[in-house]
């Protein structure tokens, strides 16, 4: 199950908001007044001259036309045919769908495949799928997920006691990378799917902090449509409980930072520029602990992630030049994961495009998409500013850019 719009590939957000305002038969203005901004800033925003690529934006016009974000955003995205590796991970979708929904099912597994149960090999699997997650290789990730999912459900089947717990914590990490699969892909419905069973598989570890962990992604769920005061109680929750541990091992203060960054995303999509400046400074206070860049259960926390999230939250809130300031501090080990760098110059290029540099956004884009070319162009925030850049200057390498989005 998925959302889908009735635009058509190439349309911008401002062209599929006109057509759900005209649904409703509401005016320019109607629409203004409904959601709190300007006439001029949604006649910009439907005639494509102003971005509309920030959820801060997005939401509130959601709101006002009861409609989901991805109604205005577009998606799923279908890749140009030209696009060989975007249309191997597209293809696979279904599959990865099917095992999602065999979850909690009699898997009716053969002797063939019980007998070939090896928990240390499933292992294995999953950090090879983890690797894929991090390096944005969705193409290899489409082709692998299914049997490993498949093959991890016949394991939480048939084995019992610490071997089953052990299991079904590998099952959490596969569903968390078939999660993000789907989420870069444009799929948010069969994600969110994904991430109920990356909560259900935690809590049947019977480990109070991978439960904690998959709860991280389920407040990114109601954060993503605009419910931040639900997110918040999960973050808080979340964060008390981690006090109330009173530990200072590292997975804990780990994840502590990790829930500091959620709780700054979620003011910041709130438009709560204080508070989400609070949560940062304390989730860097948590990196200083630390002292290095860890990945416990698969969040990335750490110094440098402190760093790029430093430059994500003035982007979510239209501060272009604090943004492109902070960037120029970002030290990027080539270590560090593709996915990751790729979402930081993704970040750069918006933060120059909201300060008129366009020729230094899209270096920044081209960077991205050299590193996750797939995540880059599937990236509604890219393909909207992109889109905005060729609808009020074309040339050269962007319109070539525009073309691999198929925004041209």
């Amino acid at each position: 199950m998925a959302y889908f719009s009735d635009s058509h590939e190439g349309d911008s957000n401002g062209q599929r908001l006109a057509r759900l305002r005209m649904r409703r038969r509401w005016t320019q203005q109607r629409l203004a007044t409904e959601a709190g901004f300007s006439l001029s800033a949604v006649k910009a925003f439907e005639q494509g001259r102003r971005a509309l690529d920030r959820p801060a934006t997005i939401l509130p016009l959601c709101r006002a036309l009861d409609c989901h974000p991805t109604e205005i955003t577009g998606g799923p995205i279908i890749p140009p045919q030209a696009d060989r590796d975007g249309q191997t991970a597209v293809a696979a979708v279904a599959s990865v769908r099917r095992a999602l929904l065999r979850h909690g099912r009699p898997t009716r597994a053969d002797e063939a495949e019980v007998a070939a149960v090896d928990v240390a090999e499933l292992r294995v699997r999953a950090i090879e799928a983890t690797a894929d997650r991090h390096g944005a290789r969705l193409a290899q990730a489409g082709e692998t997920l299914p049997a490993l999912l498949r093959d991890l459900q016949v394991a939480a089947e048939v084995t019992v006691g610490s071997e089953r717990r052990d299991v079904y914590g590998l099952l959490a990490t596969a569903y968390e990378c078939a999660m993000q699969y789907l989420y870069k892909l444009g799929h948010v419905s069969d994600a969110t799917l994904a991430t109920e069973r990356v909560l259900w598989s935690a809590e049947a570890t019977g480990d109070p902090l991978r439960v904690l962990a998959a709860r991280w992604y389920d407040a990114g769920e109601f954060l993503s449509i605009g419910e931040h005061e639900e997110a918040g109680a999960i973050i808080d929750e979340a964060l008390a409980e981690l006090t109330r541990r009173q530990e200072a091992s590292p997975e804990t203060v780990s994840l502590r930072g990790a829930f500091e960054l959620k709780a700054a995303l979620n003011h910041a999509r709130a438009l709560e520029k204080a508070a989400a400046e609070q949560h940062w400074q304390r989730a860097a206070k948590s990196a200083e602990l630390l002292g290095e860049d860890r990945d416990d259960w698969h969040l990335q926390f750490g110094p440098t992630n402190v760093a790029i999230w430093g430059v994500s939250l003035p982007v979510e809130l239209g501060q272009g030049r604090v943004a492109v300031d902070r960037a120029r501090d970002v030290k990027l080990p080539d270590s560090y994961s593709r996915e990751r760098r790729s979402h930081h110059f993704i970040d750069v290029g918006r933060a120059h495009f909201y300060n008129g540099q366009r020729d230094a956004a899209l270096s920044a884009f081209l960077q991205a998409e050299r590193l996750a070319p797939q995540a880059t162009r599937m990236h509604g925030g890219v393909r909207e500013t992109v889109g905005t850049m060729i609808r009020t200057q074309k040339r050269g390498q962007l319109v070539e850019l525009g073309i691999r989005l198929g925004v041209v």
